[in-house]
């Protein structure tokens, strides 16, 4: 398992986290997805190493932006 964190701008509210949850535990290998509010942090447990692109087009259909990882 890897476990790897984003930095996500945009953010703001609950329905934001059940957004960025959906959309990236979508993501084929994807198992947890812990997201923190706060610092904006997103932290995704996977099988495998994801590509960034991938995570961020999961963070575009939620409506959020990828800023770094």
């Amino acid at each position: 398992m890897v476990t790897t964190t984003y930095q996500v701008q945009g953010m703001t509210c609950g329905h934001c986290v059940n957004s960025v949850s959906a959309e990236v535990g979508a993501i084929p290998g994807v198992s947890d997805v812990q997201v923190d509010l706060a610092s904006g942090r997103v932290s995704v447990t996977s099988e495998s190493p994801l590509d960034t692109d991938t995570v961020r087009a999961a963070m575009d259909e939620a409506g959020y932006d990828l800023v770094g990882a």
